[in-house]
């Protein structure tokens, strides 16, 4: 065998030399035969396609050009493939690109008939007319098909090439190719069509002009009937299935294609734009949600809200399961804006984070109690959403009640600056001016985020704690992960450390307890007593304004996001994250499997004794109870709140050896807070035991009994004018530990009267520097220095 070839090669080398002239023409041949064909044979821009995780159509953008043009499937489905191939072209299989026969034949007929009348094109010479544009039929444009359809023999498998005609055959008006084409005029995958179908389908390339509705029913009925009649004596089908096939009707009003994530659709076009994208939307969730966000629209617009969106994500692989954008509101409320990538104010939603971060830093613990009395900083003066003051609230109590001057106080412990930073490190990208554009009102809403940054920060908190319960205390160096929404996709999520991404596990936690405890809307009040209740760890927010209401809660699987509002920024008095996200949250977790609540992570935790009444480590003195801690809380301070005081035998009064015996005076533990706080905390709690007065003749020691509730250090206060351009009042305001007490006020070191139980006191100074002084019956004194601004 070797001795034949090489005498064979040595024949060719000898003729080449023979016929160098022929042997170069023949090589220019060659070469320009190989690169004849362009690389891309098809240069047309597609439309974007996303469909669900399970293969079904979401929705579709037509392609820059107005066509609605698919990008081509994988492979074309058989039913089709046998049609199309019986109807054009029956010996594809067999022919190296042409058929001479069917040349000759036509070229016979249409010479007779003097005009064309049969066309003798192959599938694969179609496919290369259609891709140059469907130029004039000549013969010399006839004899380019034929050389380039041989070249695409060789390049492209026969399937191959029927994925090109399916995907670019025109099937009427603006519908090019056979996916859309099945959705247009039957409102199905084309791997879902019938025999009939198909075979409708396969004859429009054809005469696409047939598919008019109304018009042309009998040709086009004809024209399938045929191909059907063809299948059945080639055995492709039965006769029954042929029988079923001819009854059927033929397409009458094209169906609208699906439009189940029109908003998931467009952030899909911005980066993958003309792609066939596969997505990690779960079809059956994301039409559960549709109709829900449906419903909720239907009943806010009309108090005048128009638009809200809907998030909601698996933890464990950040894939987005469900996406709904907007409400299905109209063009005059932006109904075409995504809503989940706007950046909008955030209200209280970044509560819990600061309450994690302090808890990890060992600023605080969860019980220990924050003052929430009238409180103004530099001018800034925060407010409870109720107007209301307890004096002193548990930290993880005022986050489930959502309190914001202590989330204020908190702040203000903690740092802007730092809270800042801790902001960015979750990558929280529309908080981006610098830390004093936000001062304290970046915990109230004084920043502005999006749907998508907020969940994904909860989706990297929950999947922190998962991580680490499973895996022996140790982290992910990425589990703050981006977001996904490409079916297929794995997320990053770095290496692993037994250092913390960003906060601790034990801080989570604990956070999540605290954010479990918030009170559900009203048609939910009694969820606890139910033990078929779901565990949530939620937080809802409410902008200045009404402009923006949010609930984003989670579970050890899912977060759900969930935003609504106007996307004009209009605000509406009854819009609040309660009354009006929190609904929405709720039923869509009641749409997701139950799971079970986050297991502890023991070894981020320490039990230890704290003070049963201050939330802050026990001293001696104090009532204790055990509780789990993260384990920097060591470093927090003991409780301040509990002193030893000296009681007569009854206990009526508090004494010391100026007036009583050693013998007789019996020392008890006490609870004492602040003046201020103490006024208003002693309000709404009914056990809470002032301290007794001194008994009589007793030489009271320096204690502080009083202090100012209204003005706080270094106020600047601006006098306001009513209708009557009447200067207003500034009303001061002391607390007294004992209230039945009478102070004596001056201003300017000049009296200006006095006061029993309730200790304020209206003035109205000239403008400038003044200073307040206040001083008890006991003698005890306090003062405070105003700038009054008219």
């Amino acid at each position: 065998m070797k001795a034949i070839l090489a005498a064979f090669l040595k024949r060719r080398i000898a003729w080449v030399k023979r016929n160098r002239i022929k042997s170069g023409v023949m090589l220019v041949l060659l070469i320009w035969y190989y690169f004849s064909l362009p690389q891309i044979l098809f240069s047309e821009p597609y439309a974007t396609v996303i469909e669900s995780k399970e293969g079904e159509l979401l929705g579709a953008k037509i392609a820059a050009d107005g066509q609605w043009r698919f990008p081509a499937q994988d492979s074309v489905p058989n039913k089709f493939k046998q049609c199309v191939v019986y109807f054009e072209d029956e010996n594809f299989y067999y022919h190296p690109g042409f058929n001479p026969v069917s040349m000759y034949k036509a070229f016979v007929q249409n010479r007779k008939a003097g005009k064309v009348v049969r066309g003798g094109s192959t599938l694969t010479q179609q496919v290369i007319r259609l891709s140059r544009k469907n130029k004039k039929r000549t013969y010399f444009e006839k004899a380019i098909e034929l050389i380039l359809s041989t070249r695409l023999e060789f390049r492209c498998s026969k399937d191959g090439i029927l994925d090109l005609y399916a995907a670019h055959a025109p099937f009427g008006g603006n519908v090019v190719g056979l996916e859309m084409a099945s959705w247009r005029y039957f409102g199905v995958r084309s791997d879902q069509l019938s025999w009939a179908e198909s075979a409708t389908l396969a004859v429009l390339p054809n005469a696409p002009s047939l598919i008019y509705p109304g018009k042309n029913q009998l040709k086009l009925k004809a024209k399938r009937d045929r191909l059907l009649s063809k299948l059945q004596q080639e055995k492709i089908i039965d006769l029954q299935t042929y029988q079923l096939a001819v009854a059927e009707p033929l397409p009458q009003k094209p169906f609208a294609l699906p439009q189940t994530a029109p908003h998931l659709l467009q952030r899909v076009a911005k980066s993958q734009n003309g792609e066939r994208v596969k997505t990690t939307i779960d079809i059956a969730l994301q039409q559960r949600v549709n109709q829900m966000a449906k419903y909720y629209y239907s009943q806010y617009r009309q108090n005048d809200v128009n638009n809200l969106a809907i998030l909601v994500l698996d933890t464990k692989t950040r894939n987005i399961i469900s996406y709904v954008g907007n409400a299905p509101t109209d063009a005059a409320h932006q109904k075409d804006v995504d809503i989940i990538g706007a950046p909008r104010s955030t209200g209280s939603i970044l509560k819990p984070l600061l309450y994690a971060a302090m808890l990890d830093e060992g600023k605080l613990l969860p019980n220990t109690l924050v003052a929430d009395v009238p409180t103004q900083i530099s001018g800034y003066k925060p407010e409870n959403f109720n107007l209301t003051f307890d004096g002193a609230v548990p930290a993880h109590r005022a986050l489930s009640r959502s309190l914001n001057i202590p989330a204020v106080l908190m702040l203000q412990d903690f740092g802007v600056n730092k809270f800042y930073e801790e902001l960015q490190h979750f990558r929280l990208r529309d908080i981006s001016a610098k830390p004093d554009h936000y001062g304290l009102s970046l915990i109230l809403g004084g920043a502005e985020s999006n749907l998508w940054d907020l969940c994904r920060t909860y989706a990297g908190m929950t999947s922190t704690v998962n991580y680490f319960n499973a895996h022996e205390g140790k982290y992910r160096t990425k589990e703050f992960a981006e977001l996904n929404y490409q079916n297929g996709v794995e997320a990053d999520f770095g290496k692993e450390s037994y250092n913390k991404t960003i906060l601790g596990a034990g801080a989570i936690w604990l956070t999540y307890n605290a954010m479990e405890e918030v009170n559900r809307p009203e048609a939910d009040e009694a969820w606890k007593f139910y033990d078929s209740s779901q565990k949530i760890a939620w937080k809802t927010g409410t902008s200045f304004g009404n402009r923006d209401a949010w609930a984003i809660g989670t579970n050890s699987r899912y977060v759900v996001g969930v935003w609504i509002g106007n996307a004009s920024g209009e605000g509406r008095p009854t819009l609040t994250g309660v009354s009006s996200a929190a609904p929405v949250l709720f039923d869509v977790f009641n749409l997701l499997t139950r799971q079970k609540w986050f297991a502890p992570p023991l070894n981020d935790l320490e039990e230890v004794e704290v003070c049963a009444l201050s939330g802050h480590l026990a001293q001696p003195e104090c009532p204790k109870i055990k509780q789990w801690i993260p384990l920097k809380g060591k470093i927090t301070s003991v409780c301040p709140y509990h002193k030893l005081i000296h009681l007569n035998k009854t206990r009526q009064f508090r004494v010391n050896t100026s007036c009583e015996s050693p013998e007789n005076i019996v020392t008890e533990s006490w609870f004492v807070l602040p003046p201020v706080m103490e006024w208003y905390y002693k309000n709404q709690h009914i056990d809470y035991r002032p301290l007794p007065p001194f008994k009589e003749n007793c030489i009271e020691s320096n204690t502080a009994t009083m202090d100012f509730i209204y003005p706080k250090t270094t106020a600047k206060i601006f006098l306001t004018k009513d209708f009557n351009s009447d200067v207003q009042p500034v009303i001061l305001k002391v607390a007294h530990s004992r209230r039945e007490s009478e102070v004596y006020w001056y201003l300017d070191r000049q009296f200006i009267g006095s006061t029993k139980t309730f200790h304020e006191m209206p003035i109205t100074p000239s403008a400038g520097i003044h200073e307040v002084t206040v001083v008890d019956e006991s003698g005890n004194e306090i003062r405070r220095k105003i700038e009054i601004v008219r």
